[in-house]
């Protein structure tokens, strides 16, 4: 964690996981991605997963998003068994509940900041008139209220990943799943981002972080290790100001 930063009380319980295992087949042969993870993540944290090739990392961050699920266990999002959801419910949750952020920015290339950015509300019925004004507070948010009618060839790196910050924000979600963030962007813009996680973490949001690089990893508070399937180590930053990380 960087020096001087402070650790938000957290709040209640969002992801409760518990012994989850993920196995594909694959020809003859079963691959074990996950073999029995249990995990708690709270809101207000800043939660960063690390770990080699093949540890179960991209994995475990797709059972987190509700982009699969587990082979077995347990995995409740809010109160809710994500495990047993078919796949419109599970729609549902991305959208609603989950914003995410991911390396290759993913924006529609013919589309304004303003319509990447609406998407999310477009999906969840939101009228046209009120979907606009979230989006452009969004993009106003994190420093693009110059930038609304930009296309993404229009735009920088670090730019094209603001507007998909503000894209992951626009719904208000319950989490927000950053996987690595910035693998595309040269070092100076991607301290750019991770100060703009910084504050969006400061203004009360979930954030969890994907990473392999460490310099990334240690902008969160909490680090959890996989390696082979398995939870190696799980470990908090200790506090340096006044806030201590207990539940609010």
């Amino acid at each position: 964690m960087l020096s001087g930063d402070t650790i938000r009380p957290y709040g209640p319980m969002v992801i409760d996981i518990e012994n989850i295992t993920r196995h594909y087949v694959m020809g003859e042969e079963t691959v074990h991605a996950l073999r029995g993870v249990t995990l708690q993540i709270h809101r207000n944290e800043y939660l960063a997963i690390m770990g080699p090739s093949g540890s179960g990392k991209s994995t475990l961050m797709n059972m987190l998003g509700c982009l699969d699920t587990p082979s077995s266990g347990r995995y409740e999002f809010n109160g809710k068994d994500v495990s047993v959801m078919d796949g419109d419910e599970l729609a549902d949750i991305r959208n609603r509940e989950i914003g995410f952020v991911f390396q290759t920015f993913n924006l529609l290339p013919r589309s304004t900041s303003l319509k990447n950015v609406e998407l999310p509300l477009i999906y969840a019925g939101i009228d046209p008139q009120t979907r606009e004004e979230r989006a452009a507070q969004a993009l106003r948010d994190v420093g693009l209220g110059e930038r609304l009618h930009h296309k993404p060839n229009e735009l920088s790196g670090g730019q094209r990943q603001r507007v998909a910050i503000a894209r992951a924000l626009v719904n208000n979600p319950s989490i927000i799943l950053a996987d690595e963030p910035t693998g595309n962007l040269d070092s100076r813009t991607g301290e750019e981002i991770m100060a703009l996680l910084e504050n969006l973490y400061q203004s009360g949001n979930t954030i969890i972080l994907v990473t392999h690089e460490p310099d990334i990893a240690n902008h969160a508070r909490r680090t959890v290790h996989l390696r082979d399937g398995v939870v190696e180590s799980d470990t908090f930053a200790k506090p340096t100001g006044a806030e201590a990380l207990v539940p609010a």
